[in-house]
């Protein structure tokens, strides 16, 4: 939801927040919410997160129609202490940062129409609220979104934004778990709020599905026009909080400075590459030492 060189409406706060205006959506808008709902929540059941999927529950979203912001802010507020904000789109990285760094989600208050039914360029209230906002009950990932807020604004006064993006867009947009034993899971919001990427982010066998390891990650580039052709895989939200904590960004940046991007469709030695949930290591398959 973030980007730069943005104009702020005259209707949105200094915060760039507006009324949801939950009064004034159509039924047809509501509708689309619950035909975008029905089709997504029979086909995650064995492929998203039990974290994802608890979530749902937790948050009461199988109820019909377009949430209403003040009722689902105050059940998630009782589950982790966050909140759901409307804003009119994309809005400024700082404001971006600041709102996630005081546990409040931004969301757009719009919902596709039926035309973009499987594709929408900027992402609307299903994509933001039925994507995003089931794993903010969970505490772990809640933990995890507000160090990234924080670590953004640092990221912000150092010039290095698009580095750190590439972990939002890695983990919290297309990010893959290990489950277990019951192989990978989904629980990037773009993958869990895409009927087709929820299949072949799992299915598929084109794309790469890597270890996480958030050196390699910060230099990998992605694709904002298709599917993902990579996927990094942590092993549990504990983890992925967990590196996120205890790395020092700042160094890491100036390490990164020099080093070259990584091409989306490499495979480097190092990589840990997972077929149906087992981890191998993929050094024949290397194309490029970066």
């Amino acid at each position: 939801m973030a980007s730069t060189d943005l104009i702020r409406p005259a209707s949105a706060a200094s915060d760039w927040t507006i009324p949801q205006g939950w009064k004034h959506y159509t039924a047809s808008e509501h509708a689309m919410w619950d035909q975008l709902f029905e089709r997504q929540v029979k086909l995650l059941p064995g492929r998203a997160a039990p974290e994802f999927l608890a979530g749902l529950d937790i948050l009461r979203l199988s109820r019909p129609g377009i949430p209403n912001f003040d009722e689902l802010s105050e059940r998630l507020m009782k589950a982790t202490g966050w909140q759901v904000v409307p804003v009119p789109g994309l809005i400024p990285d700082d404001v971006f940062f600041d709102h996630l760094a005081n546990r409040r989600f931004v969301a757009g208050n719009f919902i596709r129409k039926p035309e973009q039914i499987d594709y929408l360029q900027e992402p609307d209230v299903f994509h933001d609220v039925f994507g995003h906002v089931p794993l903010l009950a969970n505490p772990v990932f809640a933990d995890y979104m507000q160090a990234y807020g924080v670590g953004g604004q640092r990221a912000a006064n150092g010039g290095v934004i698009e580095k750190l993006a590439r972990l939002y867009w890695y983990t919290v947009e297309f990010g893959l778990i290990r489950s277990g034993d019951q192989g990978l899971k989904i629980y990037g919001a773009g993958i869990v709020s895409s009927f087709g990427e929820t299949i072949f982010s799992l299915d598929d066998p084109s794309p790469n599905r890597l270890g996480f390891d958030v050196r390699r990650l910060m230099r990998t580039k992605y694709r904002i026009d298709d599917y993902q052709q990579n996927y990094f895989v942590i092993d549990s939200f504990e983890d992925l909080l967990r590196q996120t904590l205890q790395t020092d960004f700042g160094p890491l940046y100036a390490e990164l400075e020099d080093a070259p991007d990584i091409e989306i469709e490499t495979i480097l030695p190092t990589d840990a590459v997972y077929t149906h949930g087992t981890q191998s290591y993929a050094r024949e398959k290397a194309t490029e030492q970066a």
